[in-house]
């Protein structure tokens, strides 16, 4: 994640307490957490407080400056004042009709021939949508998995990473299921996803309604859409793990969550990690079941477990239970079991795999992860360096150093790629 990133994360919780909002989402997030329901949120959307807050996070968002169909940007927002801004997105939430959304294709990867669609609401829909994420989503967070780190609050892609490579170092889970999802935001069931929704505890019918006419917008030039999430939505981030928490859930039930007889205690790590070692123990001693854990960030995942045999039946089952439970295929050309002993397998732009270093005191072979920067990110990386070293010279250092740093490359690895192997 980049340092731009994790500012604009940091400056929505100060925002969501400089609006005195942050007590009304750790309500929310509490209640959930106890398994209430919840039927009259519309009226939590459309206070005075969540409409500025949501106005404040939109207008940090340098997507803000991006036109939708209508051509209107957070500049025309602007020229409302307070109280006319306020009473315009409550008299939307009366009756909410989206407008179209603009569909551009950005380049995929490094393939300038790979094109990925993204859908751009209009700023006013953009401003809707932001004013609905910020009551779900304490909602939703209650409910989610701790496997699952992407686009979710005080969580990145080094968690995501810090414990992938947890589960191949400390608990010498050495066997990957690398399982790529085809087309998973463009395939996403709209009637499957708000069940989802209802599950969770969101009972609110006008807003379920809300939610399905934002998924149902018409794209300009194409029509209305019967399935998928659009990406570049506010809230479909939020959708998508919706969707994918089932799966979670579904992994843990395998191992992690299955009842033992005896209460074994649970304890925190100084990280804030909690550890269920002595269920884990009991587990592994006294039962022929399957060791299985995950990784998720957004649709990217990886089920780890101890043994091959185990690897190939959980990728077969995965395989089926997306299928059959969210009408979801992989693609066999991406999904794969890795043996992480002698392949390499990728992650949120790193290879990784195991290498031996010394032996345990009973004579078991101790294997650390070995990790590099994937030749595709690498690249994209020299391709920004190149840019920035001719910038450089027009600039001082410090301003540089900035740029650097907001685009996730700090000037140590600047300077090191420069006197190594930068092409001409």
């Amino acid at each position: 994640m980049t340092t731009k990133a994790k500012a604009l994360k940091k400056a929505k919780l100060r925002h969501a307490e400089y609006y005195d909002f942050q007590e009304i989402q750790d309500t929310l997030y509490t209640e959930s957490k106890k398994g209430k329901t919840f039927q009259n949120l519309i009226s939590i959307i459309t206070m005075p407080e969540n409409i500025r807050l949501a106005y404040r996070n939109i207008k940090k968002n340098d997507g803000s400056k991006t036109a939708g169909t209508d051509k209107q940007t957070i500049k025309d927002l602007e020229k409302f004042s307070d109280e006319k801004l306020i009473s315009m997105v409550q008299k939307k939430f009366k009756w909410y009709v989206p407008q179209s959304v603009k569909r551009v294709e950005i380049p995929k990867g490094n393939d300038p021939t790979k094109k990925r669609p993204l859908g751009i609401p209009t700023i006013t829909d953009r401003l809707i949508q932001q004013c609905v994420l910020q009551v779900l989503e304490p909602i939703c967070e209650a409910k989610f998995h701790d496997h699952s780190y992407g686009f979710r609050p005080n969580r990145s892609q080094e968690h995501a990473i810090a414990q992938v490579e947890k589960n191949m170092q400390m608990s010498n889970l050495h066997f990957v299921v690398d399982i790529d999802i085809q087309s998973f935001f463009d395939r996403v069931n709209h009637g499957k996803l708000l069940k989802q929704i209802w599950t969770m505890g969101i009972r609110d019918k006008k807003l379920i309604s809300i939610i399905s006419a934002m998924l149902k917008a018409e794209v300009a030039g194409i029509g209305f859409p019967e399935v998928g999430t659009p990406q570049g939505g506010i809230i479909s981030p939020l959708l998508s793990n919706i969707v994918l928490n089932e799966l979670d859930w579904w992994l843990a039930s395998q191992w992690e969550e299955i009842p033992t007889r005896t209460q074994y205690a649970v304890w925190k790590h100084k990280n804030g990690s909690i550890s269920r070692g002595g269920k884990y123990a009991a587990l592994r001693n006294g039962s022929n079941l399957k060791v299985v854990t995950s990784v998720r960030y957004a649709d990217d995942f990886k089920i780890f477990t101890n043994s091959y045999q185990n690897a190939i039946k959980l990728f077969h089952a995965t395989e089926m239970w997306l299928k059959e439970r969210l009408g979801l295929n992989i693609s066999p050309e991406k999904s794969k079991v890795i043996n992480l002993k002698e392949e390499y397998s990728e992650f949120l732009g790193f290879r990784m795999k195991v290498v031996p270093r010394g032996k345990y005191p009973k004579g078991r072979t101790k294997y650390v992860v070995k990790s590099h920067v994937r030749e595709k990110s690498l690249n994209n990386i020299k391709a920004n360096l190149k840019r920035l070293i001719h910038d450089i010279s027009f600039h001082r250092l410090e301003k540089m150093q900035n740029t650097l740093q907001s685009a996730g490359i700090t000037l140590v690895l600047w300077v090191c790629i420069v006197t190594t192997d930068l092409p001409p």
